[in-house]
């Protein structure tokens, strides 16, 4: 598993308008990169409208949000228009970067194993290395506070997380 510390692996994948993304592009930048599983499907719509609800604020950090998933750039373009996205979707249908990041893993569910994207995200930081990582990601998180319940959005803990990072 990688951890942090370690120097985040190289990528080079297309987006969602069929531009290809480098992380070499992207040093001095903060980078959010979160794998999903799919598009359109409940937990995966509920993580990218909140990281575009947020995206200004992740600007403010100079940070750039990329989300990573095995659909293609067609399905990332729907998924963009129906869902009012702002944040940038990059296509990994080879899972090459699914592989390299070893968030395609062996899943269970209903009593079938099979092969898929574990929810992780990851904070890179503007040398390239690994700042934090977040495994098995619950997207929104119920917890109990003086006696309320209250909803824990995973985008507002890695924003948060960002900003202890940069001393903010």
């Amino acid at each position: 598993m990688l951890e942090v510390g370690q120097t985040a692996p190289e990528f080079c994948a297309l987006n969602q308008d069929d531009i290809e993304i480098c992380s070499r592009d992207l040093l001095g930048k903060w980078i959010v990169l979160y794998f999903y599983p799919k598009d359109m499907t409940p937990g995966c719509i509920n993580e990218a409208c909140d990281f575009t609800a947020a995206e200004p604020e992740f600007d403010k950090l100079d940070a750039i949000i990329l989300g990573v998933s095995p659909d293609d750039t067609k399905k990332h373009r729907n998924f963009i228009e129906k869902k009012e996205l702002s944040i940038t979707l990059l296509a990994d249908v080879e899972k090459k970067m699914c592989e390299a990041y070893e968030v395609w893993q062996l899943k269970k569910f209903m009593g079938k194993e099979f092969m898929g994207v574990v929810r992780t995200t990851f904070i890179i930081n503007p040398e390239g290395k690994i700042a934090a990582l977040w495994d098995k990601v619950s997207v929104r998180k119920k917890k109990t506070v003086k006696g309320e319940k209250i909803e824990i959005l995973h985008a507002n803990e890695v924003k948060e997380k960002l900003e202890e990072l940069q001393g903010k």
